[in-house]
């Protein structure tokens, strides 16, 4: 597995840090919707390392995700994706 170097991480926080209104935009062209469009398609580029597990769910939380149908392994995966990012985007 790559680890990012500390120096990168470092820099990297310090960015995120920093509030939009003090990053120079003037060199970067205006974008359209369009050229955003399917940029929200995951794993096109880069796919994430999966690991294998074990791990133990309440019966009535794995009966939900099984009801929701196929797939419920990665709807777990995304779930767990969305509240990750959500408490990062909270620090």
């Amino acid at each position: 597995m790559n680890k990012v170097p500390e120096s990168i991480r470092k820099e990297l926080a310090a960015l995120s840090a920093k509030p939009e209104s003090e990053i120079d935009f003037s060199d970067l062209p205006a974008s359209t919707d369009q050229d955003w469009q399917g940029a929200a398609a995951r794993g096109k580029f880069y796919r994430p390392v999966k690991q294998q597990l074990t791990v133990r769910i309440d019966a009535d939380v794995l009966e939900w995700l099984k009801g929701q149908g196929k797939g419920y392994q990665s709807r777990l995966n995304d779930i767990l994706r969305a509240a990750m990012l959500e408490k990062a985007r909270h620090r």
